[in-house]
């Protein structure tokens, strides 16, 4: 895996992303004992169940409704025959996702439902969007520094020989990319001052380490001049994935 150049975007109010990276919609439990009353669910009716009440007409059913034969589980609303949800209805049984409506939560239940979900299972506004229409936002937004394509871009292979002539000429921020990956060092707005001066030391250098490492990293260069710069900008912190 590669390591990659990001900032901290939410950081400023002229992210468009930002109003959909912080408006939390839904929470996902593995387990939603307590929160049984908010939690989403499927109606489901075990196909042994179902088989009994349909009895012979079983085949017809699967037919009307246009369901898969070999289905393991039977939902309720893959049914679309009215007489036949109805028979089964009595039947169901309540199936949870795990998923919660965040606006649907008392204000008095929040803390309790935020302290049983995990980080990884929470899904904000811009998570909602399709691909293309983060693309496209992303092509709108000022702190779109990599070409339009987003605010993190490319460093280059975990064995990158960028660190290591950083480190002969000083420049320690540039040299520290490996180990600020591990240790998920978050890198001050002030840092990008500091950085912008090392990129500009090593575009001098450069040239002295041989043809091949111009070629190979100027462009990483460029995307940090530009990355350091946004930061400055708009008052950003960045950090190395």
């Amino acid at each position: 895996m590669g390591v990659s150049i990001a900032i901290c975007e939410v950081d400023s109010d002229s992210a468009l992303c930002k109003i959909g990276k912080t408006t939390l919609l839904k929470v996902n439990l593995k387990d939603v004992s307590g929160f049984e009353d908010l939690a989403e669910f499927d109606l489901v009716v075990p196909i042994n169940q179902a088989k009994l009440l349909m009895g012979a007409d079983w085949e017809a059913f699967l037919k009307r409704n246009r369901l898969d034969p070999e289905m393991e589980t039977l939902y309720l609303e893959k049914v679309k025959n009215e007489g036949d949800r109805q028979l089964l209805t009595a039947e169901s049984q309540k199936l949870y996702t795990g998923w919660i409506s965040v606006d649907k939560v008392p204000a008095d239940r929040m803390n309790a439902l935020m302290q049983k979900a995990g980080k990884d299972d929470r899904l904000t506004g811009w998570d909602m969007l399709s691909f293309d229409e983060m693309s496209a936002t992303c092509l709108k937004c000022p702190l779109s520094w990599d070409e339009g394509r987003g605010c993190m871009g490319t460093f280059g292979p975990e064995n990158s020989a960028l660190p290591g002539i950083a480190q002969k000429y000083n420049c320690a921020m540039v040299a520290s990319v490996p180990s600020s990956v591990e240790s998920k060092k978050i890198f001050s707005v002030e840092d990008a001052n500091k950085l912008l001066e090392e990129v500009k030391l090593l575009r001098e250098k450069l040239p002295d380490e041989g043809k091949v490492m111009v070629r190979r990293y100027s462009g990483v260069l460029d995307r940090l001049e530009k990355m350091g710069n946004v930061c400055l900008t708009y008052k950003t912190r960045f950090y190395f994935l």
